[in-house]
């Protein structure tokens, strides 16, 4: 079955850490160009990293930048999702997206996505 599968998400408080993981099944990852998106509830759907199959080159909205990183593992078919100093405004269901091709990450959010996750619960509070 061709799926991707987030993990990782879970309850933390301010200024804490979790590593999202995004993991392929079905077909090798190291052929496409990974998006992270998240969406609060009441919010519309936001980009929030990218990772180009092309080149490994990054992008990140500007609410993340300097606190996020994005990373992959072709090895383990994954790619990640490091959060650092994670805020209250973080929280939200976080979605990986993949697309075939060596895309830069230039207008990432506007891609045709060939692949979604399930989805994984990120909740920010003390």
């Amino acid at each position: 079955q061709l799926q991707l599968v987030e993990s990782g998400g879970g309850l933390v408080q301010p200024g804490g850490s979790l590593r999202l993981s995004c993991a392929a099944s079905g077909f090798a990852l190291d052929y496409y160009s990974v998006g992270w998106f998240r969406q609060a509830p009441g919010k519309e759907r936001e980009g929030v990293s990218c990772i180009s199959g092309r080149d490994g080159s990054t992008d990140y909205a500007d609410s993340v930048k300097g606190r996020f990183t994005i990373s992959r593992d072709n090895a383990k078919n994954t790619v990640y999702l490091q959060m650092n100093s994670l805020k209250p405004d973080d929280t939200a269901v976080y979605y990986c997206a993949a697309v075939h091709g060596f895309y830069y990450c230039s207008g990432y959010v506007s891609f045709e996505y060939d692949y979604w996750g399930q989805g994984t619960q990120v909740t920010v509070s003390s």
